[in-house]
């Protein structure tokens, strides 16, 4: 039987969210996505978890949803509410989630990528939407998050053409964040994970929100929520940041991921 989904526990406040159905590159079925959907809401929950990474077993991030269990009337999830086709992807966490990509992140999987936060790409990893070819629309965010992600130009190409998008390239056009040799990328992510849970949560958590809120907003409305978060996270952090920042701690960026 297959494990699905696990979970790996690997520092006190990161957890590691592993898609683990190598046979079909990660191929999400209805079953998978319960699992994983389940998973992100225990993240959520934990008060001790602060990041996590997401990623596939086996040398493939995911293939997208598994077509041939599509093809046996056994599809995924297709309900207006609830839960999205691939599982986590209309969930908005509190907390941040970064995507460790290796080999085929493509269709669904792609989606998925894009609904994390931050992205670690192998270098000879893939993204793309291969479902171009056989007529499966994106509907587990990928038109929406896409063009916010790296303008809308640039993403109608990729959702037009289905082509695949290479690690350089993605890099370039503001896709993924970071690009690590093979094999790398989720001691990568979970590297990062460990610096990104060490800052003040609060503050941390609430600057995510703003940028996520605003798209909803006007610029004025936008501006005036940032102040509302902004002045909770100064009761909540900021001054003893700042009692920190003046006892001589963080100063020269000390604490402070590099891009690599």
């Amino acid at each position: 039987m297959e494990e699905r989904v696990r979970i790996e526990i690997v520092h006190p406040k990161v957890w590691t969210i592993v898609l683990d159905r190598p046979s079909v590159r990660n191929a999400v079925d209805r079953e998978t996505a319960q699992r994983l959907a389940d998973a992100f809401r225990a993240y959520s929950d934990d008060p001790e978890a602060c990041v996590a990474v997401l990623c596939g077993a086996g040398g493939n991030f995911c293939a997208g949803a598994d077509l041939k269990a599509v093809a046996r009337g056994e599809g995924n999830r297709v309900e207006p509410e609830g839960d999205g086709p691939l599982g986590p992807t209309r969930m908005f966490l509190e907390k941040p989630v970064i995507a460790a990509l290796s080999g085929y992140a493509v269709a669904g999987g792609f989606e998925l990528a894009l609904w994390c936060d931050l992205r670690v790409m192998e270098e000879s990893a893939t993204l793309g939407f291969f479902e171009r070819r056989w007529g499966v629309p994106l509907i587990d965010g990928g038109t929406i998050r896409l063009p916010r992600l790296i303008g809308e130009s640039r993403a109608m190409d990729l959702i037009l053409t289905g082509r695949a998008v290479g690690a350089e390239e993605a890099l370039r056009i503001g896709l993924v964040h970071r690009v690590v040799e093979d094999g790398q990328a989720r001691a990568a992510a979970e590297a990062l994970a460990a610096q990104i849970a060490e800052f003040p949560q609060r503050c941390l958590r609430n600057d995510r929100r703003s940028v996520y809120e605003q798209h909803a907003m006007t610029e004025p409305e936008a501006l005036a929520r940032e102040f509302v978060l902004g002045m909770e996270s100064l009761r909540e952090d900021g001054v003893q940041g700042a009692m920190r920042f003046a006892s001589g701690q963080g100063r020269h960026g000390e604490g402070v991921p590099s891009n690599k």
